[in-house]
């Protein structure tokens, strides 16, 4: 199976058209800001005219203006091809790039840009916590995700904790590609968007 897939949750914009797990081409680039203008640009590098057999979007949670311009532009290549369009978590992204070690845990701790952390954890909807409210682990845990130095810092001054930082920041469109759980092509919103 030919996927595109779209990754726009965080400060990194990326695409890749990835067939059977193998990636056949991908671009990526870091913006804070502008999705919206960049992301046509990158699909437009890495798809050409390929065929493709479904299109995959990264859901979040991430931010607003990202997560929107990524959604829509997939949904649009998704229904001009006549293919299945659907979405994949921030966490899912991360984990699929970098599985936990067997035995252990893995947790996805990212920005909220609000002062608090996006955790995702295995069997649990994602959700907003301070610093200082991170449950403790119940195994010896691998954390990813942009948040996840100061989880990691506040889990082990804790102590009786076993944390291993691993080396996923963004979600990457690879990731996306590449991962087995499915969402409906929507938000993933955990706060509610902040409006100015």
């Amino acid at each position: 199976m030919q996927v595109l897939a779209l990754e726009s949750a965080g400060a990194r914009c990326s695409v890749a058209l990835v067939l059977d797990g193998v990636p056949i081409a991908h671009a990526a680039q870091e913006a804070a800001r502008g999705h919206a203008t960049l992301l046509p640009v990158l699909v437009q590098q890495v798809l050409g005219e390929a065929p493709i057999d479904g299109v995959a979007v990264g859901v979040g949670p991430g931010g607003f203006t990202g997560l929107r311009a990524g959604i829509a532009l997939a949904a649009g290549i998704a229904q001009g091809r006549g293919v299945p369009l659907w979405g994949v978590s921030t966490g899912a992204a991360l984990a699929a790039l970098e599985p936990a070690p067997e035995g252990w845990e893995c947790w996805i701790a990212t920005d909220n840009k609000r002062g608090r952390i996006f955790l995702e954890r295995p069997g649990r909807a994602p959700e907003t916590l301070d610093e200082a409210a991170l449950p403790t682990p119940g195994a010896p845990l691998l954390l990813l995700g942009d948040a996840a130095p100061r989880a990691a810092a506040r889990l082990l001054a804790r102590g009786g904790a076993r944390v291993m930082l691993g080396r996923g920041r963004f979600a990457d469109a690879l990731g996306v590609a590449r991962a087995e759980a499915r969402l409906p092509p929507e938000p993933l919103y955990v706060d509610a968007p902040a409006t100015t």
